[in-house]
């Protein structure tokens, strides 16, 4: 599935991770920006950036933890509007759950990324 780039987005108390993959393969970008955008098109235009910098449309998938939507809604507060799919980007809402970090995943200054690896390969085998 190279035919299109994986982002993982988990937003939480302090901070939104944002992971993003070729298919399986290594991460294209791992980032931790702050808990909630300056701006309400911040999300969707970081979508639209990846897909014209890598030339392929992008699988979002925003993380709300424990049926909390307060995060989701601040991040993308057009979910339900046209903003959801354009022909560079869909976003979809998924259920996460945290898994206790382990060493060897961790990026010094990044931390665990592992998590939001494991969702984005459960979304590419769908």
């Amino acid at each position: 599935m190279k035919d299109r780039i994986w982002v993982a987005i988990h937003p939480r108390g302090s901070e939104t991770r944002v992971l993003a993959t070729e298919g399986s393969g290594p991460p294209l970008l791992k980032a931790r920006l702050a808990s909630h955008p300056w701006h309400q098109r911040a999300l969707p235009t970081l979508l639209e950036a990846l897909a014209l910098w890598q030339s392929r449309q992008v699988h979002a998938v925003l993380v709300a933890g424990d049926g909390d939507g307060t995060s989701v809604t601040s991040l993308c507060p057009d979910l339900a509007a046209e903003y959801a799919r354009t022909p560079l980007y869909t976003l979809e809402v998924v259920e996460g759950r945290r898994r206790p970090p382990r060493r060897s995943e961790r990026i010094e200054g990044l931390g665990d990324f592992r998590d939001l690896r494991q969702l984005l390969l459960f979304q590419v085998a769908r």
